[in-house]
């Protein structure tokens, strides 16, 4: 966004690095990740469960969905911030509740707020497969700054 005017939104920004003209490269584009829906306080990414995600034992890494749910959270978080402000994970929780096998499904993950202070927001994060099962749930505590 240009100098003129005031400074963009947490939401615009969101917009704007997902949509935009001048958008940069980020870990969505690593991952796959498709930009479901973006709104004040909630988000919707999606990405496959390509076998490139596989560990060892054949299923995908546990790190493909804590990137998955700490993206969301984040976005969450960032989305409800206003003009000016930027945040960062303080930490995140992921708890795995099935395993996934990487054959190309299609996994949807949902971030929402809990709460957004002066300096910390919270946030919360499911990550669910085609057949609508939880795979992964998460909350992060995000540090709220100026940008």
């Amino acid at each position: 966004m240009s100098g003129d005017g005031p400074p963009p939104t947490g939401l615009e920004q969101l917009r704007a690095a997902a949509f935009g003209p001048d958008r940069q490269p980020h870990i969505g584009d690593v991952l796959g990740m498709e930009v479901v829906s973006l709104a004040e306080g909630a988000v919707v990414f999606a990405l496959r469960a390509e076998p490139r995600f596989a560990n060892y034992s054949g299923t995908m890494h546990g790190g493909v969905c804590a990137t998955l749910l700490d993206s969301v959270m984040g976005c969450a978080v960032h989305s409800a911030l206003g003009p000016g402000l930027t945040c960062t994970a303080l930490e995140i929780k992921v708890n795995f509740v099935r395993p996934v096998v990487p054959g190309g499904a299609r996994l949807v993950a949902e971030g929402r707020t809990i709460h957004v202070g002066r300096t910390i927001a919270t946030a919360e994060g499911t990550v669910r497969d085609e057949r609508d099962r939880l795979i992964a749930h998460g909350t992060g505590t995000h540090l709220v700054q100026p940008r």
